[in-house]
């Protein structure tokens, strides 16, 4: 998003958003379309090895399409993020793919970042809405469990967990990511704190899914997975 300054309209921020995708193709276009309305500078669509037509879908909407066939989220993430970086970002926004995020709330979420009064901006669904669903209880329990054992061990203000995030591209260059899962936004969130960085939470909205099922509240299995990795992480960089 490039916030303007009132009097010259003069971009403030360049803003490229990250959308790692696995077979989303019947959600991704709508998704990128929405995202470039809010005016940002790029849509980089992070095509994690589907199967479907999500890349096609994208490339077709208007998004940056860069492919990461090694299947894992965070790898999907890092793709689209060293993509960012060679655009020239200043602020690198990630949103997931299935739509449940509000391109809307791309401003809202940013603000804080061209403000200077935050390094990473955290958007909470508990802080904010959670349509009837879009949210299984396993899914409630491992969220809450794992940011309550953030706020003891790194002692940071979270209640969320979630992948609606935007940080500035500088600091997240620096962080040395290697977790290639679904913990990747939980160890960009530790790596910020163990660094000082001024972490802020804003409220967002979290809706069910446009098509599909999801890859993680949408099976027992695969929540249990991500807490695992999510739980994994959090402890880990504890110990610095």
């Amino acid at each position: 998003m490039s916030p303007t300054d009132a009097d010259n309209d003069r971009p403030l921020a360049s803003t490229v958003v990250v959308v790692p995708a696995l077979d989303e193709g019947d959600n991704i276009a709508a998704l990128v379309r929405d995202v470039l309305a809010q005016g940002v500078s790029h849509v980089v669509v992070a095509d994690n090895g589907s199967t479907d037509h999500t890349a096609a879908e994208a490339a077709s909407a208007g998004a940056i399409v860069v492919s990461e066939p090694r299947r894992g989220y965070g790898w999907a993430c890092q793709a689209g993020t060293t993509e960012a970086l060679s655009l020239g970002a200043d602020v690198i926004a990630y949103i997931d793919a299935d739509h449940s995020s509000r391109p809307s709330e791309l401003c809202s979420l940013i603000e804080p970042l061209v403000a200077d009064n935050a390094d990473i901006v955290l958007g909470s669904r508990v802080l904010g809405t959670i349509s009837a669903g879009a949210m299984p209880p396993h899914q409630r329990f491992g969220n809450w469990l794992s940011a309550k054992l953030m706020r003891r061990l790194y002692d940071i203000d979270v209640t969320d967990l979630g992948p609606y995030r935007a940080i500035r591209s500088d600091l997240v260059a620096v962080l040395d990511m290697h977790e290639m899962t679904f913990g990747w936004p939980t160890e960009m969130t530790v790596k910020c704190a163990n660094r000082g960085a001024r972490i802020a939470e804003i409220p967002v909205a979290w809706d069910n899914r446009q098509a599909g099922s999801s890859k993680v509240g949408g099976t027992i299995k695969g929540s249990v997975l991500a807490a695992r990795h999510i739980l994994g992480v959090t402890i880990r960089y504890s110990r610095g």
